[in-house]
């Protein structure tokens, strides 16, 4: 349940274009939280660097491309601040002083941390940033005293791992500082890549926010569906089938798509036509916003100057925040 008292603070890393599973898994949250209550969207481009240090211009390049993905589907600046992780030094304070709170083992055990080093093959040689990443997400929530934040269902150990932190900050003060926080998970907290893995930037298996009509084609007819319903007339399984994945999360009409899951199961329905509905849906979805992006793209100017104004309007608010932390620690 969605207080008017709540603060929201989410954001996502700089490192590729916004896509689908983005949408699905929290934009759609935050849109429907404006205007509702306090809400920041930070974009994490010193997170980003925690795995891409090699890559500092293309994370730097790739700040205003996600605040113009932001933009498009409608967030609005003047409702939600939209700032940037980097240019609010109090965020990298709180994360250097929480980090004496935290020990390397319980990194270590935290589930999307471990997935995360697994699939990019760090073994043992993962950087010291990235190990530590979960520390500095808690600093950005922290920082904001946010109380709700909208994660995908992937990030819900990184809200327990903030919660354990303010509680350590608060048994320090020996008083509340600092607020916990829960989840705000939406009706699609993990939305599948074309080939049924997690959608993921890195794996160039999902269907960006920005994508043209032949790049939408060119993934939903890559989808996976099920490899034994080779005609028409075969049944075929609806569970761990791409396609229906996409149109639970997307199509309106959940009486239509139950009938095809219906039809599909019985057999009497083909993967083509089950993919042509959903390119049709999601070219219906994606046009205004593509169309918006790039009215936007034509003043750069603009993008920038929503960045700035955001990312000043959320300097004071991370300072005090970390004042009253550093008081805890006894700094003063």
């Amino acid at each position: 349940m969605i207080d008017p008292a709540d603060i929201v603070l989410t954001g996502d890393r700089p490192t590729g274009p916004l896509h689908l599973g983005h949408y699905a898994g929290s934009l759609r949250s935050r849109l429907a939280l404006q205007g509702r209550c306090a809400q920041t969207l930070l974009i994490a481009d010193l997170q980003a660097l925690t795995d891409l240090s090699g890559r500092a211009d293309m994370v730097a390049r790739r700040v205003p491309e996600v605040a113009l993905d932001y933009l498009a589907v409608g967030i609005d600046p003047a409702v939600t601040t939209i700032a940037v992780q980097s240019r609010l030094p109090a965020l990298a304070e709180l994360t250097v002083l929480y980090l004496n709170l935290v020990t390397v083992a319980r990194l270590e055990r935290n589930p999307t941390v471990k997935a995360e080093v697994e699939l990019r093959g760090f073994a043992r040689d993962i950087p010291a940033g990235f190990l530590c990443y979960p520390v500095s997400q808690a600093a950005d929530i922290t920082a904001f005293r946010a109380t709700l934040v909208p994660v995908g269902e992937d990030q819900l150990p990184m809200i327990e791992q903030t919660n354990e932190i303010v509680r350590r900050v608060n048994r320090l003060a020996g008083r509340p500082v600092l607020a916990e926080c829960r989840p705000l998970l939406s009706e699609t907290p993990r939305l599948p890549g074309v080939e049924g893995r997690k959608a993921s930037k890195s794996l160039g298996n999902a269907i960006p926010l920005g994508a043209p009509p032949d790049e939408i084609r060119r993934l939903v007819r890559a989808m996976y569906t099920d490899p034994t319903h080779a005609r028409a007339e075969d049944p075929g399984r609806v569970e761990g089938n791409v396609v229906f994945a996409y149109l639970d999360a997307f199509d309106p009409d959940t009486a239509a798509v139950a009938a095809l899951k219906e039809r599909y199961r019985a057999g009497g329905l083909g993967d083509s036509a089950l993919k042509a509905r959903l390119e049709e849906l999601l070219e219906a979805l994606l046009a205004p916003i593509r169309a918006r992006r790039a009215e936007l793209a034509r003043d750069p100017g603009y993008v920038m100057e929503v960045l700035r104004e955001g990312t000043a309007r959320a300097s004071p608010v991370t300072e005090a925040v970390l004042r009253d932390v550093r008081e805890a620690f006894a700094l003063g």
